[in-house]
């Protein structure tokens, strides 16, 4: 069912909820489903509203007018998206094909709802599996010695692809500052949650050298600052002295492919609110 999403932070005060629930009902509006969250530390309040297309008179540029005065009244910062425009989705990888193959598959078999234009990646190993699936593979090597041109060509193939978002799928390179302040609260990544236990190379044979008991994955807007941009999703199985180096590698990549998934779908369904560093995720 087609659905519009209106998403709301703003200052907390009496009357938010009752002025946008009259102002649906006013217009017919079918309202699917609500979420609200009030934030006592801040001082805001988050909503989430989905309300069926067909009940309202008109598309999302006469919503957007007919909003807009209440949006000033209560100081909101809003946006409105409609389900049928599917979000545009870069995908960028390495040579780990875990994540990258989890969110191919769930593409392929409809359990992510949107487009993937194309997939970027600094090494050639994974042509074969993302064309398959019919997907554009563009290889964008990196000069370890000057990045930049590669980070260049980049942005201009995310933009020539006018991407709504883009996925780090273990995409082992750091974006620039630049990229990452153009395409803010677009970019998600995922990384272990060893962080900062474990830092640099082989971070799952340290934590079994030190008999950790739970280990974990961290999905997460990216910023300017590494590995500290606002949590969307986090997940951690249990562990023991029982389990190999091996097996705690295959355990840490399942809990990635599951919460870089989560943490996509509740980035395309409009369910991620971000105030400051901090998310409101209405699951």
């Amino acid at each position: 069912m087609r659905t519009f999403r209106l998403v709301i932070a703003c200052p907390d005060r009496t009357g938010i909820v009752a002025k946008v629930s009259n102002f649906l009902a006013t217009y017919n509006g079918w309202i699917t489903e609500a979420s609200h969250h009030s934030d006592t530390q801040s001082g805001w309040f988050f909503m989430r509203h989905e309300i069926r297309a067909d009940s309202l008179p008109f598309d999302l540029d006469g919503f957007n007018q007919a909003f807009s005065p209440i949006a000033r009244e209560f100081s909101m910062e809003w946006r409105i998206t409609d389900s049928a425009q599917k979000k545009r989705v870069v995908l960028m990888a390495s040579r780990e094909s875990h994540c990258l193959a989890d969110l191919l598959h769930r593409w392929h078999s409809n359990e992510l709802d949107c487009e993937i234009p194309c997939v970027i990646s600094n090494h050639d190993d994974l042509r074969s599996m993302v064309e398959w699936h019919g997907i554009p593979f563009i290889h964008v090597p990196v000069d370890a010695q000057n990045k930049q041109p590669a980070f260049d060509e980049v942005a201009r193939l995310v933009a020539e692809h006018r991407a709504d978002v883009i996925v780090l799928a273990r995409y082992m390179q750091i974006l620039p500052p630049a990229l990452c302040r153009e395409y803010a609260q677009r970019v998600i990544n995922i990384h272990h949650s060893f962080l900062p236990s474990f830092v640099g190379a082989k971070p799952y044979h340290q934590a079994s050298l030190r008999g950790v008991k739970l280990i974990g994955a961290t999905s997460h807007y990216v910023t300017e600052e590494l590995d500290a941009g606002p949590i969307i999703e986090q997940d951690v199985v249990r562990v023991s002295h029982r389990e190999s180096i091996e097996e705690m590698v295959r355990l840490g990549k399942d809990v990635e492919k599951m919460v870089l998934s989560r943490g996509l779908r509740y980035h395309l369904e409009d369910r991620v609110l971000v105030h400051n560093n901090k998310t409101v995720v209405f699951d």
